[in-house]
């Protein structure tokens, strides 16, 4: 039975905040998803501190960045991935006559020349490199076979053949598959366009030819990470082919992540993306460091003097050239403020509750690697699954603040939770979002206790 690769692009998209891309990847990785694919690095704080983040509690799932474009991409998709568990570099490059020209102002023989010598430094850097030769589909038959060559021999340990056009109908697809294939040695994966809505039947049909993996995405752009999964479990066995995807949580899941894309999607644009209280964080140059500090307490951080100092500064030089909103206030925050790495992660989480039976609440949580369960009953759901954590942390935090919403109807429904927790007279915030509101409070309350824990443990 063939194993296909999945990698998932979901967060090459450009229109997330620092967090919504958190629980994406924590989503992904909980998919099993083989590859995690992130986009080239602009800014180099925010971008490295959010891989760094991601590579936190990413262990299973390659973490994909991209680079290519200059000698500093490599450097700085280096640098960030120096924790990962697995990390790779992905050079992404041009490789059909007007991509080259336009994007790169490189002729054939300039592109060659700079695919080998910046996949051999990117080989220098990770020993896991993979080449995509970027709108592959209109490519020069001989040249894509030349640059193809080149980047292998430079030390690329895959091949990516993309169809940014989305011009080739599946069988013509596969033809062009099965062509690269049979004249290289190493993996060659696919990542197609739905411009026409054939992604999906272009991707399986270039599995059929020997394709081994398959770049994917939440949403409508490429090969839809649910149609394509769902489409290898229905099909494996009559063709031969399986993958590792977690198919009991895949709805689910994908449910989760297209609520958060959902939102990225209506904030797009908008300075005004989150309101607080009925009040828009609207922030420009004329604002002073006392009108900053309160837009940041209402995001939820309660933050040093010496942080609050930095994040003004770096306020400061954004407002200069456009205005603050909530999601860039957010990144400013992620980018020279403090951020939590997990003590505690959720596992996983039981509740009963009746009108005839006392609620209780059974919460698994791990840390450094030991499962831990605390069972606690309650004077509500929310209470009981509150006392459980403060069970297996051994303390009981103040509770200043809960807020809990179902953002979608049904039986799955959505859920989101703000929860804010008083240590010595400090405010901490955590957030947290489940297929359930109940879930989505456990979640916020570990994440305002992952802060509180952290910030002791570095005093």
């Amino acid at each position: 039975m063939k194993r296909i690769k999945i990698a998932d692009a979901t967060l090459c998209r450009a229109d997330f905040s620092f967090k919504e891309k958190i629980d994406i990847a924590r989503q992904l990785e909980k998919l099993d998803v083989d590859v995690i694919e992130l986009p080239e690095i602009q800014n180099v704080r925010i971008d490295t501190l959010l891989i760094k983040t991601i590579s936190t509690f990413v262990k299973k799932s390659t973490i994909s960045v991209a680079a290519g474009m200059s000698i500093e991409s490599v450097e700085n998709a280096a640098a960030a991935l120096s924790t990962a568990a697995h990390p790779r570099i992905r050079i992404e490059l041009p490789t059909s006559p007007v991509s080259m020209e336009y994007v790169c102002h490189k002729k054939p023989d300039k592109m060659i020349a700079w695919v080998e010598k910046v996949v051999f430094f990117a080989k220098e850097k990770c020993s896991n490199v993979e080449f995509c030769a970027l709108d592959a589909s209109r490519a020069e038959p001989a040249f894509l076979n030349d640059v193809i060559g080149i980047a292998i021999a430079a030390g690329a340990s895959e091949v990516t053949l993309c169809d940014d056009a989305g011009e080739m109908l599946p069988d013509d697809f596969a033809q062009f598959v099965q062509s690269v294939v049979e004249n290289v040695s190493v993996p060659v994966n696919v990542r197609c366009s739905n411009q026409n809505s054939m992604a999906c039947a272009n991707a399986i049909m270039a599995v059929r030819a020997g394709a081994s993996g398959v770049t994917t995405a939440v949403s409508d752009a490429g090969v839809s990470l649910e149609s394509f999964a769902a489409m290898v479990k229905n099909c494996g066995n009559r063709y031969g082919f399986c993958s590792d995807i977690r198919y009991t949580e895949l709805h689910r899941t994908v449910k989760q992540i297209s609520w958060v894309l959902s939102n990225a999607k209506s904030a797009k644009g908008s300075v005004t993306s989150l309101v607080i209280d009925d009040e828009p964080i609207h922030l420009d140059a004329n604002d002073d460091a006392d009108t900053v500090a309160t837009s940041v307490v209402k995001l939820g951080y309660d933050l040093s003097e010496e942080d609050k100092a930095r994040v003004y500064e770096e306020f400061v030089r954004v407002a200069a050239k456009k205005k603050v909103g909530a999601k860039e206030l957010e990144a400013i925050v992620a980018s020279v403020a403090l951020q939590v790495p997990p003590t505690y992660e959720l596992i996983n989480y039981v509740v009963n509750s009746g009108n005839i039976i006392s609620t209780s609440a059974q919460i698994t949580l791990r840390k450094d690697g030991k499962d831990l369960t605390g069972i606690s009953i309650g004077d509500g759901p929310i209470d009981a699954a509150f006392s459980a954590i403060e069970q297996i942390i051994g303390h009981r935090y103040e509770l200043d603040d809960f807020q809990i919403q179902a953002v979608t109807e049904g039986t799955e429904a959505m859920g989101s939770a703000l929860v804010k927790l008083r240590n010595d007279g400090k405010l901490y915030s955590g957030n947290g979002i489940s297929t359930d509101i109940i879930g989505a409070g456990i979640r916020a309350y570990i994440n305002a206790v992952n802060k509180i824990v952290y910030e002791e443990a570095t005093e």
